[in-house]
């Protein structure tokens, strides 16, 4: 009798010291404001009023406060994972995998229905703002093309996936001009821990898309044209979710006298009392190609974000030492963020559109379409998911 109630005592003080470790714990460590390996902005500590105990929002801001900041968490995440992998034998955790170094997320199965309303909203477009005028399309491979298929895990059909669009695009009996880029990639030209590629890899990329649109003699494409900038501990968006220790990525962002030149019009930022102003004579906010201030925590948690400031409805890339007058006119998701800024020695004014974030029925305020070159270049993970687009 006696033994079995040391053993209950022993139990019990076992668990009083784990909870008042736990409470010290939380004491000593101060409050992150966010997480570097998940990329996100952590809860902070809930502040109590009468108000809050009665409607219940003071408790559930809290559990996501001590979840959010429960000590070795990181270290906790990467047990899980190891679980995951070692002891299960998953080959994904959070439908992260990992081939050679190079993080990916599962992207399965095809939608055919998101690829024919991508269509639909293509078409749609082009018959609203620019029924004659000579319009292109691209996809962007993710990483999965290069990983997922070779290495066991499922994928999508790429193949039926560009021949779904390129039949419904047929269909509409508008003229399109196929543009195919994935031959130009390889795994190499992407960032190990993130979803994007790499400016400083996209070259032959650009030279490919320049040639389609009848501007690559204006494009200088060589390594030895650019001046080299390197952003390092880019920690991507799949670094966090993989919850395995990777190496951080570098970003490189390249310059040259046009780039430096150039200037950057954003919409969100120059809405002022619901008044857009469009002309720098009249006060508007030009901002340059590569927005350095985006790399402090306060701005943004990601370093891609330093190609044009990141995601944005509307933006007018003006460059006053282009070789030519042409402008050109993007239907975008953020991959042509780093891309855009290898045709500015070509195009006078490079038009950004970005349907996840404006409605298609609103961007003939903004836009002029009138002779400029019309691209739809979109990734795999948009082609997919086309309802993101409004």
């Amino acid at each position: 009798m006696r033994k079995g109630r040391q053993k209950h005592r022993v139990i019990i003080l076992t668990l009083l010291f784990y909870m008042a470790g736990i409470v010290l714990v939380f004491t000593l460590c101060s409050s992150k404001t966010i997480s570097e390996s998940e990329r996100r902005r952590l809860a902070q500590k809930p502040k109590l009023t009468a108000a809050s105990l009665t409607d219940k929002s003071f408790m559930e801001d809290m559990e996501t406060y001590l979840l959010d900041h429960f000590p070795f968490r990181d270290g906790l995440r990467r047990i899980k994972a190891y679980f995951a992998y070692d002891v299960l034998r998953q080959k994904e955790n959070n439908d992260i995998y990992v081939v050679d170094g190079y993080a990916s997320k599962l992207e399965y199965p095809l939608d055919g229905a998101s690829v024919r309303r991508l269509a639909g909203k293509m078409t749609s477009l082009k018959h609203q703002y620019f029924p004659n005028q000579n319009t292109w399309y691209a996809m962007v491979p993710d990483k999965n093309y290069f990983l997922a298929e070779q290495n066991g895990y499922p994928s999508i059909d790429y193949t039926q996936m560009t021949g779904i669009l390129m039949q419904e695009l047929e269909d509409s009996g508008q003229n399109w001009n196929d543009m195919d880029i994935s031959s130009s990639l390889d795994i190499g030209d992407y960032y190990r821990t993130d979803t994007h590629w790499r400016q400083e890899q996209l070259f032959d990329t650009a030279a490919k898309i320049g040639e389609a649109l009848g501007v690559g003699e204006y494009l200088k494409l060589q390594k030895a044209d650019f001046e080299e900038h390197a952003i390092e501990n880019f920690y991507g968006v799949y670094y966090g979710q993989a919850a395995l220790p990777m190496k951080p990525d570098t970003i490189i962002y390249l310059t040259d006298e046009t780039i430096e030149k150039a200037s950057v019009w954003n919409l969100e930022e120059n809405i002022l009392d619901g008044k857009v102003t469009m002309s720098e004579e009249k006060g508007a906010v030009l901002k340059p190609v590569y927005r350095l201030d985006k790399l402090t925590e306060e701005m943004s948690l990601d370093k891609y974000d330093v190609f044009l400031g990141g995601a944005s409805s509307i933006q007018v890339i003006q460059s006053p030492l282009a070789a030519t007058d042409k402008r050109l006119i993007i239907f975008r998701d953020s991959y042509t963020s780093s891309l855009a800024p290898l045709f500015l020695e070509a195009y006078r004014e490079i038009t950004l559109v970005d349907l996840r974030y404006i409605s298609s029925d609103l961007i003939g305020e903004y836009v002029d379409f009138e002779g400029a070159d019309i691209l739809f270049l979109y990734s795999t993970a948009v082609v997919n998911h086309a309802a993101v687009l409004k």
